[in-house]
C-alpha cells in the first residue's frame, strides 16, 4: 500500500508560550489523518454510525517525539503499514516537517477497533468497509 498523506499547518492555538506543538496536538493531527484517510476511501464516518450502527476508536496508541514541530510548521501526516483484523485496524502514521525538507516530528503506531455505536462494545468491522479496508494493506 502507498502511504496516505495529509498536510497540515501549525497554528498559534497548536503551540505552548515558546512557540513548540504542544504535545497532546500531535494525537489531533494524527487523528485527522486518519479522518482523512477514511474520507480518500470514501468512508465517511457519521455514515459508518447511520448507514452500519459502528464507529472507530483509538483503542492503544504508542507515540515517539523525535523532535518539535514549531509555530507556522507545515506538516505532513502520513497513514502506512496498515494490519486489518476482523474488529480492529492497526496503522503506522509519521508527522514529518514538510519545508525546507522532510524531517521526522513524530512516529506513532496506533490501534483503531470498531465498536457498536449505540453499546460501545468491541463489533466486526461490516464486510462491505472491510472489503474497502483491504485494498490497503
Amino acid at each position: 500500500m502507498q502511504p496516505f498523506y495529509w498536510q497540515a499547518r501549525v497554528y498559534y492555538e497548536n503551540t505552548d508560550a515558546g512557540g513548540v506543538v504542544y504535545y497532546a496536538d500531535y494525537l489531533k493531527f494524527l487523528e485527522r489523518a486518519r479522518s482523512e484517510w477514511l474520507r480518500a476511501l470514501g468512508l465517511q464516518q457519521d455514515q459508518l454510525r447511520a448507514e452500519y450502527a459502528i464507529v472507530f476508536a483509538v483503542r492503544a496508541v504508542n507515540i515517539e517525539y523525535v523532535k518539535p514541530a514549531r509555530f507556522n510548521d507545515l506538516l505532513m501526516v502520513s497513514v502506512e503499514n496498515i494490519q486489518l483484523r476482523p474488529a480492529s485496524v492497526g496503522m503506522r502514521q509519521t508527522i514529518t516537517k514538510a519545508e525546507p525538507e522532510s524531517e521526522l516530528i513524530t512516529r506513532a503506531a496506533v490501534d483503531i477497533v470498531s465498536i457498536d455505536s449505540q453499546t460501545f462494545s468491541p463489533r466486526a468491522i461490516p464486510k462491505p468497509i472491510f472489503k474497502v479496508l483491504k485494498t490497503c494493506t
